[in-house]
């Protein structure tokens, strides 16, 4: 079978937006290349190591590819991402003189070739994230998360990913019960579930996403403790808290221990208010997926909703709050 392969050159600032438009236009993989050069600063500081192999990639630029079925109108396509692309200057991302290129190619030459470089990784002290194709045996205490991203979502090595859940493991501390906004492959609720969490309910939009996250769960054994639905933000929550009966459709007791939401900032500042009905009194709020210069606004919308900002962790030029509201 063939395919079109659109990649977009642009910059490291618009992946994940960028992988969202693609996502949202039906591609049935994306792959993300990011810069392989010597001079980029890696956290090393978990004995991680890097097996990208070293690219003509500028730093601070990224290769994105999204995969469509060959009867796709590219033409209506490209049409279509252009001006996406194009508004994210208003909410602060700068994609850069970003191009777009469209190619046919053979199924075998990128269904199964970016497994090479997701290996191994331990992200936290206690939690190591393990594609489902590579052996590895695991030190006394350390948690493993079984993960097949499908091509589609997140695999940890992102920033935000990998902070978020070293932010759980800092916040958990056995028996909560908690909500995963924007789940994607539902590396957040599993790690959540290994650090102790009693009952994890995740949420995403995207159907895709919704389906990657249930195949993770079964992978790690989970069904029992981790419900994925699709949702609109907390949609679903609020529709369960307004039917009185939230028990027969959640697996969750509103309101809840822990909310934790890797997201862009402008989704964030959406549903503050929503996180905010949603938590005990005490509960607390992990919003991630910000970037350095939306530092400011979240802080004050968090704080605008009543939550009081009690810490903030930071992996290269992204940011995760954590957030507690009051008794």
């Amino acid at each position: 079978m063939k395919w079109y392969e659109l990649t977009i050159s642009t910059t490291e600032q618009a992946i994940e937006m960028i992988t969202n438009f693609l996502h949202e236009m039906d591609a049935d993989g994306v792959s993300i290349e990011e810069s392989g050069t010597l001079n980029k600063q890696r956290d090393t500081s978990l004995g991680q190591w890097y097996e990208t192999p070293l690219n003509d990639i500028p730093e601070g630029q990224a290769i994105i590819k999204g995969y469509f079925p060959e009867a796709t109108d590219m033409a209506a396509l490209e049409a279509n991402v252009r001006p996406r692309i194009d508004q994210l200057r208003e909410f602060g991302i700068d994609a850069g003189d970003y191009l777009i290129s469209t190619v046919i190619v053979d199924e075998e030459d990128w269904a199964t070739a970016w497994k090479q470089y997701f290996k191994p990784i331990q992200v936290s002290p206690r939690l190591t994230i393990k594609p489902t194709w590579e052996e590895y045996h695991p030190a006394p205490g350390e948690e493993i998360i079984e993960l097949d991203p499908g091509m589609a979502f997140g695999t940890g090595t992102h920033p935000t990913t990998a902070l978020c859940l070293r932010t759980l493991e800092s916040v958990i501390r056995g028996g909560e019960e908690i909500i995963d906004v924007g789940t994607g492959s539902g590396i957040l609720a599993i790690g959540a579930v290994r650090l102790g969490a009693k009952r994890v309910l995740a949420l995403d939009l995207d159907p895709v996403a919704v389906s990657s996250a249930t195949e993770n769960v079964k992978l790690n054994k989970l069904e029992s403790t981790i419900q994925v639905q699709l949702s609109d933000l907390l949609g679903v929550v609020q529709t369960s808290a307004a039917s009185g009966s939230a028990a027969s459709i959640i697996n969750v007791t509103l309101p809840v221990d822990l909310v934790v939401a890797n997201i862009l900032a402008e989704i964030i500042l959406l549903f503050v208010d929503d996180v905010y009905a949603a938590l005990k009194p005490g509960g607390i709020y992990i919003a991630s997926g910000i970037f350095k210069n939306k530092e400011d606004v979240v802080e004050e919308g968090l704080q605008k909703s009543g939550f009081i900002v009690t810490d903030r962790q930071r992996d290269q030029d992204w940011i995760a709050f954590v957030a507690r509201k009051p008794q």
